[in-house]
């Protein structure tokens, strides 16, 4: 999943779609197409899997600890690292930007005295909104009532018809709210927030019913089979519409226009047949230790706030290489890849950060 990150903003780089730090875009159109179709798979999952799986382990960690020391602790290893993003990591690759990539040699010094955005998450948006939804959490746990829960079953049609009612609240959000707006300083799309929030909430009630025991290899190939067609058939089919239509693409991000409600339903659709079928994957074939995805993992948090340092500097070297943007992605994205999970063995042996990190 922190692999998909890296590899998600690296592509809006090279041209796909979406906000970014600082780009070199492609111009070639029929490029642009497996670009587009990536990053929208991505967004249609993995942010929001990531607050599902985030919010799956909060209760039997609040247990485990009671809420003054479970709250205590997300606030480190939350708050910390966003304070940091802002106030250092951000600052610094917006130099690297102004400097390198728009030849603005002045020093850090001259650069820091003008600079107005101290209060800025960039990546760590997702942080900064699971701190939030944390807090959230704790406080509503502290008034509900204790009582065991027996184990309830979830359907995957249950799963469906969940996933269109998102699309539609999506849909209704975008009306105000569009794609691409963004809440400053905070970094939140809230285009996208229905399906967080969802996804968060479910995360709490899947580990308090037991509703992944009811994901099987059938509900698993169920989900494999609803995204296959979502992706390779619903996608390729509305994208030509649009273009033989002659259609706006801005239509696409919100306002009363077929295209925002199809891509809100395409959205959740696509995203949470993915999930099932990781769910199901990972119950059947990743639940075993392994020394060297364990080392991954531990390392994955560090990779989440520091790749877009590696992601900024690999564009910036390679920025007057003159050849097709396109394919300098194929060497910037396994860069990237590689040397994030290189600095963040480094960083998860500093004494203080990697209890944070």
């Amino acid at each position: 999943m922190t692999i998909l990150v890296i590899l998600h903003h690296t592509f809006i780089t090279y041209g796909a779609p979406g906000g970014w730090y600082f780009y070199q875009k492609t111009t070639n159109e029929i490029v642009k197409i497996p670009m587009t179709m990536f990053v929208a798979v991505n967004q249609s999952f993995f942010m929001g899997f990531f607050f599902f799986l985030s919010a799956y382990f909060m209760p039997s960690s609040l247990r485990k600890k009671g809420a003054k020391k479970f709250i205590g602790d997300r606030v480190i290893r939350l708050g910390i690292p966003l304070v940091f993003y802002s106030l250092v990591l951000g600052p610094l690759m917006n130099y690297m930007i102004y400097y390198w990539g728009y030849g603005k040699h002045i020093t850090l010094t001259q650069y820091l005295s003008g600079y107005d955005s101290w209060i800025d998450f960039g990546v760590l948006w997702f942080v900064a909104a699971l701190l939030l939804f944390t807090l959230i959490y704790v406080a509503l746990d502290a008034l509900a009532s204790k009582k065991d829960e027996q184990v309830r079953k979830i359907t995957f049609s249950q799963v469906v018809l969940f996933a269109l009612a998102i699309g539609v609240v999506s849909f209704l959000v975008r009306l105000v709210f569009p794609l691409g707006w963004v809440l400053k300083p905070v970094g939140f799309q809230l285009a996208y927030f229905p399906q967080y929030i969802a996804l968060f909430s479910a995360g709490i009630l899947a580990a308090k019913y037991k509703w992944l025991d009811s994901i099987g290899d059938k509900q698993g190939r169920k989900g494999l089979l609803l995204a296959l067609l979502m992706v390779l058939v619903v996608f390729p089919l509305l994208f030509v519409g649009v273009k033989v239509l002659k259609l706006p693409f801005d239509w696409f991000n919100g306002g009363w226009h077929w295209q925002a409600i199809v891509l809100g339903l395409w959205e959740q659709l696509t995203g949470f047949g993915i999930i099932v079928a990781l769910v199901a994957k990972g119950k059947r074939s990743w639940n075993n230790g392994s020394s060297f995805w364990d080392s991954l993992s531990r390392r994955a948090f560090a990779v989440y706030i520091f790749h877009p340092l590696l992601v900024i500097s690999l564009t910036l070297e390679f920025f007057s290489w003159t050849i097709e943007p396109a394919l300098k992605l194929l060497v910037v994205a396994p860069l990237a890849v590689a040397g994030s999970f290189l600095l963040a063995s480094v960083l998860v042996l500093i004494p203080g950060v990697k209890r944070i990190i």
